[in-house]
């Protein structure tokens, strides 16, 4: 039975990959001015075949609750539980010395030679 459940997981997680692809060429296609009504219909098959495989992940004794995108990600990179917040023990990003600065021969600055 575990097997089963988690083969559910695997083509469920699998999904959701594939659904964030689509969901960018979506927002590719409409920031160019494309159709995206291709790929809008296979987000919406993929969405309708996620919703069938929580229905045989919970009739297969699927009881935990599945974690979203965001969840999985956040767990991958760092152990966070939430991604929307600032951890107090995550450390701030401070600039170098120095960096964002031309420097001299590196082809930034507008001066003649």
């Amino acid at each position: 039975m575990d097997n089963k459940i988690n083969e559910i997981r695997r083509k469920i997680s699998t999904l959701r990959a594939e659904m964030t692809l689509v969901e960018a060429t979506i927002r590719d296609q409409v920031n160019r001015d494309v159709d995206c009504s291709e790929a809008s219909y296979r987000l919406m098959a993929m969405r309708a075949e996620v919703a069938e495989l929580i229905g045989r992940w919970r009739a297969a004794g699927g009881s935990a609750s599945l974690p979203t995108v965001r969840e999985r990600l956040s767990r991958t990179y760092g152990d966070r539980a939430s991604t929307d917040r600032i951890s107090a023990d995550r450390p701030i990003a401070k600039a170098k010395p120095g960096e964002g600065k031309p420097t001299a021969g590196s082809g930034r600055g507008h001066a003649k030679v």
